[in-house]
């Protein structure tokens, strides 16, 4: 499949907002520069081409961008699929992090917010590939955590 390597830069670019969004819509991967967009397109097209369903894995370690690059990809396909829930779908999903992040997020010696958890998102679409809801499903990575830290780490948030 496809790989895009993307870099958190810790500060806002322009490179995210609407019109960059309507740059990537409808165009081919390879056409464009390398893009979270991209790989959303992509994924996006051929979900309605093939009538599939369709994965994308945002991996990376403590602090990478994870949250923001599926937040991005959210956004994408509420803009793309003009569905009515619009780029609210996004907020929608993400709400239950500060919960979440609480009970699943520690302190470690590299990250203040270090998730110990993974996380399934998955958006469905309708008959017009437009969005009609969403799950998350989260997995508990470190169970260890909850009765043993290493010296300078925390227990999860959700104990202080």
């Amino acid at each position: 499949g496809i790989i895009l390597v993307a870099i958190n830069p810790y500060k806002q670019l322009p490179i995210y907002g609407d019109a960059i969004i309507h740059a990537y819509s409808g165009q081919n991967m390879g056409d464009m520069d390398p893009h979270i967009f991209a790989v959303a397109e992509e994924a996006y097209k051929q979900m309605a081409r093939n009538n599939k369903n369709q994965s994308i894995i945002v991996s990376g370690e403590s602090g990478a961008g994870k949250t923001v690059s599926a937040r991005y990809t959210m956004r994408y396909f509420a803009t793309v699929s003009r569905s009515s829930s619009n780029a609210h779908v996004e907020d929608k999903v993400l709400a239950s992090n500060p919960i979440t992040e609480a009970v699943g997020n520690a302190k470690t010696t590299r990250n203040d917010n270090s998730s110990r958890f993974g996380k399934y998102t998955e958006i469905s679409f309708d008959q017009n590939y437009q969005i009609i809801g969403a799950n998350m499903r989260t997995y508990l990575l470190e169970k260890s955590r909850v009765v043993f830290q290493v010296e300078n780490e925390r227990n999860y948030h959700i104990f202080y």
